[in-house]
């Protein structure tokens, strides 16, 4: 997509080498996407080190402009967007819904990169640093968790890429070029304005079009689900076949403490990719127990929950019916019957002002907000964050 991408020096390519980045080639970046859009196979090392290509394009950019930045913050920057995303789990989101619960990902990344820099004897604390927004420099961690961050640049080009969706593809390099500093902020020159448009506006048609596209919706929830089942029948002492590190999962209600006090639940976590998954859910296909046979079943062989999208919740009445057949058909109880549906709301992530603008800078000095700065964008707009409803069910 970027062509040859040349690592920079050692101290970048002994961050790439490391346990935790490898363990992304195990962990897909779109989850379970791949059942809508078969190309997207791509996995979170791909994307890891595409946002680094970015990151070391954005600083030479920076620098070329005038602005200082020294070896330290440079190799500390290109750690930083190198190990974002080291505390995914297995397909994106599912395992925060369903095992590691109460538990963001950002936490994780944070204590594998604490880990790591005592490892290293303290080689990562710039990298730290910028990552947690404690690096002087506020630009660098702006071009790491921002609204115009090198991570959204190369996701939305990436998975534009694999699944063939093509309004995800955003001019990532014509917007790099035209960053710059104001106040130690990161600013677009005003004659990048168009690029930033198109870029919020794929943002907003990747969302669902491919992030919130309804049979991933449905797979994911079918997923969660799934391992929900099989933690119950763990908690409750059913021995189910499992891989070490996800037996642990099944096994133990894991809290944020628990990553930070206990060395075993972080490297029961770092062992654990989609591989351990798939494996457990091929066995688990022909488990007694009827609704963890069942969703496994489908899970494998693509039978997914047929979904429906709405802009009203569904009613009771319409759940207890369904219930009602599984209960009837599987000779299962109300409860077991639960995991054969999931109803909740769908909602987009999209620009806020309030959390870290995008700002324009025009050749007289002065910085206005895309919002204001846009004349193809009301504010209302960028930021409205749009509600839907969804109801997802076993086909009969």
């Amino acid at each position: 997509m970027f062509g040859f991408i040349n690592i920079p020096n050692d101290f970048v390519y002994d961050v790439i080498r490391h346990p935790y980045l490898q363990r992304l080639n195990r962990i897909r970046q779109l989850g379970l996407a791949s059942f809508v859009y078969p190309g997207a196979q791509h996995s979170r090392f791909h994307h890891s080190v595409g946002a680094m290509f970015l990151m070391d394009e954005a600083l030479k950019t920076l620098r070329e402009k005038g602005h200082e930045i020294s070896l330290q913050e440079y190799n500390g920057a290109l750690a930083a967007i190198l190990m974002h995303d080291i505390g995914h789990g297995p397909f994106s989101h599912v395992l925060e819904h369903a095992l590691v619960t109460n538990i963001h990902h950002e936490a994780i990344s944070l204590l594998m990169m604490q880990q790591m820099n005592s490892e290293w004897h303290g080689q990562l604390q710039t990298a730290i640093d910028i990552f947690t927004d404690s690096h002087p420099k506020q630009f660098l961690h702006q071009l790491v968790s921002g609204q115009l961050d090198v991570d959204r640049l190369d996701y939305l080009r990436r998975d534009s890429f694999f699944t063939g969706v093509s309004e995800g593809n955003i001019g990532s390099a014509r917007i790099i070029k035209m960053l710059d500093l104001n106040e130690e902020r990161l600013v677009v020159e005003s004659k990048g304005i168009y690029s930033i448009e198109n870029f919020l506006m794929s943002r907003r048609l990747m969302y669902w079009q491919v992030y919130l596209h309804k049979t991933s919706v449905a797979a994911e929830k079918m997923m969660i689900n799934t391992l929900r089942r099989a933690r119950e029948l763990s908690v409750n002492g059913e021995r189910l076949f499992a891989s070490p590190a996800l037996s642990y999962f099944l096994s133990n209600d894991t809290t944020l403490s628990d990553f930070m006090d206990k060395e075993e639940a972080l490297s029961h976590f770092i062992n654990l990719d989609d591989n351990d998954i798939w494996s457990a859910l091929k066995v688990w296909m022909s488990h007694h127990d009827k609704v963890l046979s069942l969703l496994s079943d489908a899970m494998v062989n693509r039978k997914l929950f047929k979904i429906e999208i709405s802009e009203k919740r569904v009613n009771e009445e319409k759940i207890a019916s369904f219930l009602q057949e599984y209960m009837d058909k599987y000779r299962i109880n109300r409860h077991e019957a639960s995991y054969l549906i999931s109803s909740d709301i769908l909602t987009t992530d999209m620009y806020s002002e309030k959390d870290d603008s995008i700002d324009i800078l025009y050749k007289d000095g002065t910085v206005k907000d895309i919002s204001q700065a846009s004349d193809m964008f009301n504010i209302e707009l960028l930021s409205k964050k749009v509600v839907k409803y969804y109801f997802a069910y076993l086909r009969g």
